[in-house]
This record gives C-alpha cells, sequence and structure tokens, in this order.
C-alpha cells in the first residue's frame, strides 16, 4: 500500500491572508490531488498541525477547508487519517478539545481523526499514530510506545536535536533514546525537512514564512511494502530575493513577470544608474507581487567590498538576532535563548502582513 503523507498545514496561517490562502490551494489543486488521483492513493495521514490558530477560525478559511481540502479526499475515495499536532488544540495541556473534532467529527466517513495514541492497521502494516504529547496524555502515549506491535510511527513530535527551521535546532522535548525500539518515526511539527536515518521530519508543505525561503518543500508517500519514503517537491514558491547589481546585470531584460504573486525582497548591492534603478523597481510593482521590499544598506558601498556575508546577514533578522545575543555578557543559556527569540520572531511575523 502507497500512503500519502503531508503534515504542517496551517490553513489560516498569517491571520486567515487571503494571498496565502490562496497560494497554499494552488499547491493542493495543482499537484497534491491529481498526484492522488493520478497515482491512485487511497490513503492519506496527516502528520498535524492542520489549522494554524488554536482559538479560532474565520468562516472564509472553514469554508475553504471544507470545500478545497477534505472534499476533494471524499470525490476521490481517500481515507484521511488525521493526527491531532498542538495548533489543533485548545488547551495546551490537553488534547481533549480540538478543532478537527469539533469541525470534521461524525461529518465525513472518510475522515478519521486521532486525538489520543492508536495503533492503526494499514492492510496488515500496523503503524502507531501519535497526537500532541502534553501533560494529560503523556503517561498514554508513552505506554503505547512501550506496548505497541507496530515498529512504525507517525506524529507529531517535539524531539531534541533536530532543526526546527533550516539552521535553528530544537533545544527540548523527548529524546531520540524514546524512539529506539522503532525502525522508522515520521513526524510533523518541525517546518524544515531532516533526519538521522530512523526519525524523520517531513517538513510543511509550503512557504509560510520567510524562514522557509529557499527551503524546499513538499508531500511524501510511504510504501508499506518496501518502506521506501518518496519525496514529491512542491515548485511553487511565495518568497523571493533579488539581488541588485547593475554593474552586473541589464535590469531591463529581467524577467518581473515569475514575481507574480509573491513576495519580494529587493536587495541593492549596487546601484549606479539611479533612473534605471527607479524603472525596475516600477515594472516589480507592476508585476503583481504582493509585496515588494527594497533594503538598501548598501547602497553608498561599491559592491567588490560588500562579501555575499554581509548581505545575507543584513537581511535575515535572525542572524543578526542570534549575533546581538552572541554578544550579550550574561551567564544565560544562549542556545535556549536564541530558540525562544525564534518562537517569538516566529509569532510576530503572523502580525506583520
Amino acid at each position: 500500500m502507497k500512503i500519502a503523507l503531508i503534515t504542517d498545514t496551517h490553513f489560516g496561517a498569517r491571520n486567515d491572508n487571503l494571498n496565502f490562502n490562496e497560494y497554499f490551494y494552488q499547491f493542493y489543486e495543482g499537484l497534491f490531488f491529481p498526484f492522488l488521483q493520478q497515482n491512485n492513493i487511497k490513503h492519506c495521514i496527516h502528520l498535524g498541525d492542520v489549522l494554524d490558530r488554536r482559538k479560532y477560525i474565520s468562516y472564509r478559511i472553514a469554508k475553504d477547508f471544507r470545500e478545497r481540502f477534505i472534499q476533494p479526499f471524499n470525490h476521490l475515495e481517500v481515507q484521511l487519517h488525521m493526527i491531532v499536532g498542538n495548533h489543533d488544540i485548545y488547551f495546551k495541556n490537553t488534547n481533549d478539545v480540538n478543532s478537527l473534532t469539533e469541525l470534521l467529527s461524525d461529518k465525513f466517513d472518510n475522515v478519521h481523526i486521532y486525538a489520543e495514541a492508536q495503533e492503526v492497521d494499514f492492510d496488515g502494516f500496523p503503524i502507531l499514530l501519535m497526537p500532541w504529547i502534553n501533560p494529560q496524555n503523556e503517561v498514554y502515549a508513552l505506554g503505547m510506545m512501550d506496548d505497541t506491535r507496530a515498529d512504525t510511527m507517525l506524529g507529531h513530535l517535539e524531539i531534541d536535536g533536530f532543526q526546527m527551521y533550516a539552521g535553528y535546532e530544537s533545544q527540548g522535548g523527548l529524546s531520540k533514546k524514546e524512539f529506539q525500539r522503532f525502525d522508522t518515526v515520521m513526524s510533523g511539527h518541525f517546518h524544515h525537512k531532516s533526519d538521522d536515518g530512523q526519525i524523520f521530519y517531513l517538513g510543511c508543505p509550503y512557504e509560510i514564512t520567510w524562514s522557509d525561503y529557499n527551503d524546499p518543500k513538499g508531500f511524501h508517500v510511504f510504501d508499506t511494502e518496501t518502506r521506501e519514503l518518496h519525496r514529491i517537491i512542491n515548485p511553487y514558491k511565495m518568497f523571493s530575493k533579488i539581488y541588485y547589481d547593475d554593474s552586473n546585470e541589464n535590469y531591463e531584460e529581467h524577467d518581473v513577470k515569475q514575481y507574480r504573486n509573491q513576495y519580494v525582497k529587493l536587495i541593492v548591492v549596487n546601484k549606479k544608474d539611479l533612473y534605471g534603478f527607479d524603472k525596475f523597481t516600477d515594472r516589480l510593482l507592476q508585476a503583481d507581487c504582493h509585496e515588494g521590499k527594497i533594503i538598501e544598506d548598501f547602497s553608498d558601498l561599491d559592491a567588490n567590498t560588500v562579501s555575499d556575508d554581509i548581505v545575507e546577514n543584513t537581511e535575515d533578522t535572525m542572524t543578526l538576532l542570534g549575533k546581538y545575543i552572541d554578544d550579550l555578557s550574561v551567564n544565560l543559556d544562549k542556545t535556549r535563548l536564541k530558540t525562544m527569540m525564534r518562537s517569538l520572531y516566529t509569532e510576530a511575523q503572523d502580525l506583520e502582513l
């Protein structure tokens, strides 16, 4: 059996921003559902964080979620198994009140929701499905990990030592040792794809924040017979960067149509022709990009004196924050402090648009 795996879809992200909403469905309608149909895949497991906000969802997002995400599974006769993630729960210490149960329970025969750990048989192949572990269910969850006959586990887990985003490692959570008895563990929660050969973080299917820029996204197919995990890359982008240097490129010929419906950062490395720069920015804004931000920290420097490292660091907020923390003369765990700043920065990005 081949099972489609998807995680961290975060419907309603960026404060129900409709630009992101349409971008998400570009992936589903242009790639994901056609792939399921063409490959006759009849089972899909969602590894948690289906919705973005824990407290509420707008009517518009809920309508699209039902009609453009849930109903296509029913139309294609695909059994959808949904694991409750931390963004899907109302209270942080229990999974009892969760958005998936409230919105979907008993409404679709092909939708199965897992708010507690459960072993599920997929045509003779047992898989332990593990929702978000919290103080209320921790004893039961760890007990299921010990007692299950399954050697494969899928869940929404926080495991120490894996990258939350590219370059930022998780500090805290469950130890890898907790999962030694499993041959394969696959998880949602962290948006960057990574693995150690046994534990696989699958990553989110599309770009949601600038932290996802230039970090490949997509979904997976797991073959229960061969135990192979195959990744399908999402070709659709939401974020782009342009390094403007008119000493090396003729921007009259630069194709700005590629930035339609994207958020763009125009980073000025070298701007000698002011009129040419203004013409290019006008063309860029007329290309129907959602937003164009101009970063001119180097406008008065010669391009030959601006290293790639300076360019990258100046535009990367988290790099600046990380260097600031490194320079602090305080007796604190700076790695943990950086992780906390990353979390706060990610939350703040939701308020940016």
